[in-house]
């Protein structure tokens, strides 16, 4: 079962603190994400219930970049899926037990499972971008829903690919990271993920739309 429909090929980032504001916005950008993405700012700021109140806007991936035990690991992402989120991300560098045992999980609540491959951000290159090609296999080999590669580094989105096949890869790094989303799709990837470019914006609609309409010019 596949966490997210495409439709759209954008997944908005919502890394904000405040629970009107993340609401505001989620509104505002319906229809236009295919997902919304959450992270521990939000959560920490609000409660696990925001991701509930999200979802009623777009389904929302939990991006805990779990890295933990195996135990442990089932532990978040369980708290993650019972509060309404469609997919969790995970990091695979804690090695096979504990991205097994959040596979696992997800197939019990029916939700998706990513695996980071490598951040977009500058210091990924220190440590995670000679283990990416690694990390990918392990997910492939896992039966995670996919993969997150960095769309600041189109290239790697397309070595990534010719490894993990036919899972998903969704793209953070579009916008004020550097990235081009037209680039991230043109090299593989089935989704690119946008956060400041669209919640700094003036009219996040409006940016959300534009973003939906660059990313159209690649079908």
């Amino acid at each position: 079962m596949e966490p997210i429909s495409r439709n759209t090929q954008l997944i908005f980032a919502l890394d904000v603190t405040d629970r009107n504001r993340a609401i505001s916005l989620s509104e505002d950008i319906a229809g236009f994400a295919d997902a919304i993405k959450i992270g521990y700012p939000l959560v920490l700021a609000c409660g696990l219930e925001i991701i509930d109140a999200v979802c009623e806007f777009a389904p929302v991936i939990a991006d805990f970049k779990v890295a933990d035990i195996p135990n442990t690991a089932n532990l978040i992402c369980t708290r993650a899926f019972e509060a309404g989120a469609s997919a969790v991300i995970v990091h695979g560098f804690t090695g096979r037990d504990s991205l097994l045992e959040c596979v696992k999980t997800g197939r019990e609540y029916r939700g998706g499972i990513f695996v980071v491959t490598e951040m977009s951000h500058p210091g990924a290159v220190d440590f995670m971008q000679q283990n990416a090609h690694a990390l990918a296999r392990l997910a492939a080999g896992s039966g995670a829903s996919g993969v997150v590669a960095p769309a600041t580094r189109p290239d790697k989105v397309r070595q990534i690919r010719s490894i993990v096949g036919n899972l998903t890869i969704i793209s953070p790094g579009v916008g004020v990271q550097g990235g081009s989303a037209t680039d991230a799709i043109r090299a593989g990837a089935d989704y690119v993920i946008v956060g400041r470019n669209i919640y700094n914006s003036g009219n996040p609609k409006l940016e959300a739309e534009r973003f939906v309409k660059e990313i159209e010019k690649c079908r």
